[in-house]
């Protein structure tokens, strides 16, 4: 287990979009493990961290929702009972990394909360950043997902992002790809800035 590279993900849609990321812009090689949900991660991660052999680097990537503050505090708050005592009161805006404890097994960590560790959202709203600047046919995306006829809004104002993506996605030329291979296929552009900043987060974390 000495020198795993492990990445914890709340499930598969962030799992692919990570591998296609780093695939097409130079990432490490991760074992990703999918939780199935944030409270499952949320639960599950101290666990990860304190059943580490040594010499391990975990990061983990789970969604802002809808307050910012109070996902970071309930981390922090695990993570300070782990003996993590570096922990900031605020993510990194280019993504943490903390330190094990001296005298500990337990691993390096980092967190990248979505989309860019300010904002309350998803993973959605982290690639809305990939959709080309300016895109005409974006508006019109966003014109129609917000002129649904009153009363046959099936969905929630925390997936909105989710309606957006996926309608632009199936008004590509080859409709409804998957999020990750709709990276590959640049239907979502992966070399924009926050895509750097990412990137450049898992390399930081993963560097051994």
């Amino acid at each position: 287990m000495a020198g795993k590279r492990i990445l914890l993900v709340e499930g598969v849609d962030d799992e692919h979009v990570i591998k296609h990321l780093c695939g097409n812009r130079g990432g490490p090689q991760l074992d990703v493990n999918r939780y199935d949900g944030v409270d499952r991660l949320l639960d599950g991660f101290p666990v990860r961290l304190k059943a580490s052999e040594g010499g391990e680097i975990v990061g983990m990537v789970i969604d802002a929702d809808t307050n910012v503050a109070a996902r970071w505090a309930s981390l922090r708050n695990r993570l300070l009972k782990l003996g993590y005592d570096t922990v900031p009161n605020d993510p990194a805006p280019d993504g943490t990394v903390l330190e094990p404890p001296s005298g500990t097994l337990l691993p390096r960590v980092g967190i990248w909360m979505m989309p860019d560790n300010r904002n309350k959202g998803i993973l959605e709203d982290f690639l809305r950043f990939l959709i080309p600047e300016g895109s005409r046919l974006f508006e019109h995306v966003k014109s129609s997902v917000a002129n649904i006829t009153e009363g046959e809004v099936r969905f929630g104002e925390l997936d909105e992002p989710k309606a957006l993506l996926h309608t632009w996605l199936a008004w590509q030329k080859e409709p409804g790809k998957p999020l990750g291979t709709a990276i590959t296929a640049r239907y979502l552009d992966p070399d924009v800035p926050e895509v750097d900043v990412f990137v450049s987060w898992l390399n930081r974390l993963f560097s051994l």
